[in-house]
């Protein structure tokens, strides 16, 4: 019983690492899925600033957010609760993936530039530059909260003519 326990227990942390290595895990990890949802921005590039409140209610505020591709934004997060939240930018499939990782590691850490984690009590800061045009979806990763709806959405336009010119 014990080999059979050590046995899988080895098998789905290879498969965990295989598939983080992957890059199937949303976060830097991957080339093609980082593009469709845009890339970390630099803070001398930032257009603008949005502040983003997350609670215990398992909500972000606001939970929609209108962008405009090529657009660098500096997200202010603030966690108004007494429990950790996060503020992850990935497709909808790759939040889904990286939830059911973080359902089976609760503990699991880390740090990638499309999230930030945030304390009780505390404000923490993500720079990102949006790419393409389309949806790019964000959540909070822990587990139950991504399942209770903290989700949320930013709709990337196209640049106007007008704005292209410029």
């Amino acid at each position: 019983m014990i080999i059979k326990t050590l046995v899988a227990t080895l098998s789905s942390t290879l498969l965990v690492s295989a598939a983080l290595a992957s890059g199937t895990h949303a976060g830097g990890h991957h080339g093609e899925a980082a593009s469709a949802i845009g890339q970390p921005g630099k803070a001398t590039q930032v257009t603008r600033t949005v502040t983003v409140d997350m609670t215990d209610n398992m909500r972000f505020t606001p939970s929609k957010i209108d962008a405009k591709r090529g657009e660098t934004i500096k997200f202010v997060v603030k966690n108004s609760g007494k429990i950790k939240h996060e503020m992850v930018f990935g497709t909808e499939q790759e939040l889904k993936e990286h939830y059911e990782v973080m359902k089976k590691f609760p503990e699991m850490e880390h740090e990638d530039a499309n999230q930030v984690n945030v304390l009780p009590g505390q404000t923490g800061e993500l720079i990102w530059n949006f790419t393409q045009a389309g949806p790019v979806n964000f959540a909070c990763l822990h587990v139950g909260h991504y399942e209770a709806g903290m989700v949320g959405m930013v709709t990337v336009a196209k640049k106007s003519a007008s704005t292209a010119k410029k």
